[in-house]
């Protein structure tokens, strides 16, 4: 009985951390989208634009990377562990975006026009995804 008891347990808290974590992606979804001209979902799925998908991919592994190491870091009881992994994914939103607009002041002209504007080369989407991945990876390593 002990058995199904904690496959039971394992699996509402594998649930319930993939609910906040589902929850903090989508919200770092709407922060970019908040922070660049248009839509960013039709301008990736309409208009397939490469250099928005890149930054959203980006912010996405990003925030991934943070709940993961939140996850794993989170000691105690579940309620507890979940609480943890939303407050350092909600922070770590904080400084993605955060990020994004410490880009925007140091490059000339508004980051979020270049990355949803019409032009041939996405050089402003590598340097951003890049920041937002090493953001989130030093978040990340800052947790565990």
């Amino acid at each position: 009985m002990d058995f199904i008891t904690d496959l039971a347990y394992d699996s509402l808290a594998g649930l319930l951390y993939g609910v906040v974590g589902l929850g903090l992606m989508m919200a770092g979804f709407y922060i970019l989208d908040l922070m660049t001209p248009g839509r960013l979902g039709h301008l990736i799925t309409v208009e397939r634009r490469r250099d928005a998908g890149i930054v959203v991919a980006a912010g996405m592994l990003a925030n991934a990377a943070i709940v993961t190491s939140a996850i794993l870091a989170s000691d105690g009881d579940l309620g507890e562990g979940l609480a943890e992994t939303a407050g350092f994914g909600l922070a770590g939103l904080v400084l993605l975006a955060l990020a994004f607009f410490a880009v925007d002041r140091i490059t000339p002209g508004s980051l979020g026009e270049i990355l949803t504007d019409e032009h041939e080369d996405p050089a402003v989407a590598y340097v951003m995804g890049a920041s937002l991945l090493g953001v989130g990876a030093i978040i990340a390593a800052a947790i565990s």
